[in-house]
Formats: structure tokens, C-alpha cells, sequence
């Protein structure tokens, strides 16, 4: 059961009105589940969106978001749990301490570093806590063959491959992660071979 989920997104709203409207959508149904949000603590872009939309729709949403980025992420002042922490490295280690899963809608470097990170963490065994694209008008489509083709070409264990979890509904994103068993993610598993 899931009872937090951390999102990533970009501090911009893209070029299509999909954007915008996949992230009102995932966060009101978050909301309307009692599910918190742990995001990047910014009140601009697609960030922005996904608090405004939780915070009217009664849900619970915690912003993370570093002092060196405050003024220019504009930090989301309207949050009734904002925290500032010291860098880049403490923000991505308190979002993944909150959540219980990871969602990432469309964005730049800072939301694929911060995805692939993650899925990273679970291959590792770091935590064992699923991972979702939410694919909105294809946006992952090539994040997701080059996944595929790592496997193709051996970077990437079939098992693995399994972490990340895609969908292009955010309903139907929420209900596999809230049933995914992460299978990666113990002790035993090597690492990638060379």
C-alpha cells in the first residue's frame, strides 16, 4: 500500500497542454487516495502544478528543495511542509526516505537523473521501492527502448528491466505501483556484468 509518493517533473510546463493536464490529473487522484506527495518544492513548471493541484484537492504535499534553489526554483511558499536543506545530494536522499514509490512525469536532465537514480537504488538494494514512468503522448517512449535495448545488448538484466514500471494513464500508473512487487533489489543481486 502505498501512502507517499515521491514525483518528479520539470520545473517548466513544456510545449503541450497534455503536460500540464497529466500532472493536474495524478495529482488530484493521489489526493482523492490519501496518498502524499514528496516532490522538488517549486512553485513553477510542471512542479508547481502537481502541489497546486494536490493542495486543492485536500491532499498532503512535502517540498524538498535545496537554499542554493530556492530563488531560482522559486520555492512553493504555499506548502505546509517546506523543507530547505543544504544540497543537491540531501534532496534526493530525503525525497527517497519519504516515498514509498517514484513517479516521473516529462522533464529535463534534473528529472531523468533523478528517476534513473532511483531505479538505480532499487537495483542495488539500496530500498526496495517500486518506479513508474508516466508516459504521457509517447515523452518515454525512447527512455523506454533504450531500457530495452540495454537488456538486448546485455547492460541490463531481464529481472531488472521489470523495476521500472510504465503507463500512460496516471490512475492505472498508481494502481501497478500500489501492487508492484519490486523483485530486484536484495542482497544477492550482482551487479550488471561488464
Amino acid at each position: 500500500m502505498l501512502n507517499r509518493v515521491c514525483i518528479f517533473c520539470g520545473s517548466s510546463t513544456g510545449v503541450r497542454p497534455d503536460y500540464r493536464e497529466a500532472a493536474e490529473t495524478i495529482a488530484a487522484h493521489l489526493a482523492q487516495r490519501r496518498i502524499d506527495i514528496v516532490f522538488g518544492g517549486g512553485c513553477v513548471g510542471l512542479m508547481g502544478v502537481v502541489a497546486d493541484t494536490a493542495l486543492a484537492h485536500g491532499g498532503h504535499v512535502i517540498g524538498v528543495i535545496p537554499s542554493a534553489l530556492v530563488a531560482r526554483e522559486a520555492a512553493h511558499r504555499g506548502l505546509p511542509d517546506l523543507r530547505i536543506v543544504s544540497s543537491m545530494h540531501e534532496r534526493k536522499a530525503l525525497m527517497a526516505s519519504l516515498a514509498d514509490a517514484f513517479i516521473a512525469l516529462p522533464g529535463g536532465f534534473g528529472t531523468l537523473e533523478e528517476f534513473c537514480e532511483v531505479v538505480t537504488w532499487t537495483q542495488l538494494g539500496i530500498h526496495r521501492k517500486p518506479c513508474g514512468l508516466l508516459n504521457v503522448a509517447g515523452y518515454y517512449d525512447p527512455l523506454v527502448a533504450l531500457f530495452d535495448r540495454a537488456v538486448e545488448d546485455g547492460f541490463v538484466r531481464p529481472e531488472n528491466r521489470g523495476i521500472v514500471v510504465t503507463e500512460s494513464d496516471p490512475e492505472a500508473l498508481i494502481d501497478r505501483l500500489s501492487l508492484q512487487p519490486v523483485t530486484a533489489g536484495s542482497a544477492t543481486i550482482q551487479p550488471e556484468e561488464a
